[in-house]
């Protein structure tokens, strides 16, 4: 009767609203798109960053998203964070980040701050456990960045960066490089949700990902970095992956370096193969079929928003689908969505999130952990997202995402969920708990997405 319960607190599709459901389209990779001959592909590596510091993993996790939205943070989860910087020896009241003064011309598309002013400012370490390697400027400068669906910006700790400001980070260094021509009056400035932000100059550049060399990219320089970056030596920015609509960069928006690559690829597409605790990878141009099982489901994304945005359009749960009558039972929850590589957990309507965890043994949404946690020793089961005709199974070993109580998953009596409620953001955000079980592409040219089971490791 718990699954009813939660059940009824979700408001059904009407027969009409799910006929209306986007069509999809089953493909072979011969069927996507015919190749550019003259075209290259290639396949980049993640690498794992042996230093990230698995404290307080599951709320910083969750806290990076409402950052990266600018979404005002919840009282509760801000408590768990100071906490967790005064575990790890980070002290707020030497870099006066309490009381932190929004910038006057910060704008965000998803802020429900209460305006300017003072606001509550706690840095959120934002360490990335797997980073990508970018050739910028000539010669050459490898920077380790994350790669990013869900923004558009390439932006990089750099020489112009306050030696305040880095954290032991690799930089560019803008003189060292023979190519790099200013963007003259051309800014960038990113804002999060704790009131601190990111900001610089604008310069064009050769950026090389994968042997596919862009001239004249916009590399977006820090002159000011947020607190959480800087506490991250170990990641030198990020190379956004999304549209160019939501390219912070002004007065003119800069076109991003998979939109500069296109006409370079042998298919206008990439893809995202990530894996569960090992380095996964990024395929540009190409589509290895060894990566995924049977064929890919393709759906049409709504661009306009600048985001990899597609609609979710129902739920079930049950354990490995043989739990009883419940885990067949289908609930029409139709829900705006995006596919974010940058975002870790997975993020979806509190009315799923609630039925999911009612499954679950002594789960609750604790205040003490900011978030939805369970026993670590619990069976948890799967869980099945719908998007149109494409079924998502989510297996549960990969819900069970981080030790809560201890940082030691071997002693650790209470885990933190992978999967927490979106509520106050608008958009469900499918990030790499999503990812881990689904194969991803990424078609830029015809904005569509396919999905398909990840192949076993």
């Amino acid at each position: 009767m718990k699954f009813w319960a939660a059940v009824a607190a979700v408001s059904l599709l009407t027969a009409t609203e799910a006929a209306a459901a986007p069509q999809v389209l089953q493909a072979n990779p011969s069927d996507v798109n015919s190749r550019n001959i003259e075209g290259r592909s290639f396949k980049l590596a993640q690498i794992k960053n042996v230093h990230f510091n698995q404290h307080g993993k599951g709320p910083r996790a969750l806290a990076a998203v409402y950052e990266k939205y600018d979404i005002e943070l919840p009282e509760t989860l801000l408590m768990v964070l100071r906490q967790i910087l005064l575990d790890i020896g980070f002290d707020l009241r030497a870099r006066s980040l309490m009381s932190a003064r929004a910038p006057d011309n910060a704008t965000a598309p998803y802020n429900n701050n209460t305006g300017q002013g003072e606001v509550t400012a706690t840095p959120i370490p934002f360490d990335v456990e797997y980073l990508t390697p970018v050739d910028i400027g000539n010669p050459p400068q490898t920077l380790p960045l994350c790669f990013d669906t869900g923004s558009s910006d390439l932006w990089v700790f750099s020489s112009n960066t306050p030696v305040s400001q880095q954290g032991g980070q690799k930089l560019f260094h803008i003189d060292n490089s023979t190519s790099a021509q200013k963007l003259q009056n051309h800014t960038w400035s990113i804002r999060y949700g704790d009131g601190s932000g990111s900001s610089g100059e604008v310069y064009l550049d050769t950026v090389d990902v994968g042997g596919i060399k862009v001239e004249n990219q916009a590399v977006e320089t820090a002159n000011q970095v947020s607190s959480s970056f800087t506490r991250d030596e170990h990641s030198s920015g990020i190379l956004g992956l999304g549209f160019q609509s939501i390219n912070m960069v002004r007065p003119n928006k800069q076109k991003t370096f998979i939109d500069n690559a296109l006409k370079s690829l042998a298919m206008p597409l990439f893809t995202a193969n990530i894996r569960k605790a090992a380095e996964g990878n990024y395929n540009f141009g190409f589509i290895d079929e060894t990566e995924y099982l049977g064929n890919l489901t393709m759906i049409p994304v709504d661009a306009a928003s600048g985001y990899w945005k597609f609609k979710g359009t129902a739920f079930s749960t049950g354990f490995n689908g043989t739990n009883s009558a419940i885990s067949d039972i289908v609930v029409p929850l139709e829900h705006p969505a995006i596919a974010d590589t940058g975002t870790t957990l997975l993020m979806i309507p509190e009315a799923i999130v609630q039925a999911y965890y009612r499954q679950v043994a002594n789960a609750y949404d604790s205040k003490i952990y900011g978030g939805w946690v369970f026993p670590c020793n619990s069976t948890l089961p799967d869980l099945t997202l719908y998007i149109s005709s494409y079924k998502a199974v989510i297996p549960g070993e990969l819900i069970n995402f981080a030790p809560a109580d201890l940082d030691d998953p071997a002693t650790a009596t209470i885990c933190y969920g992978g999967v927490q409620s979106s509520r106050g953001f608008p958009f469900a955000i499918y990030g790499n708990v999503f990812f881990k079980a689904h194969w991803t592409m990424f078609h830029v040219e015809e904005k569509k997405l396919g999905f398909a089971p990840r192949s076993g490791e």
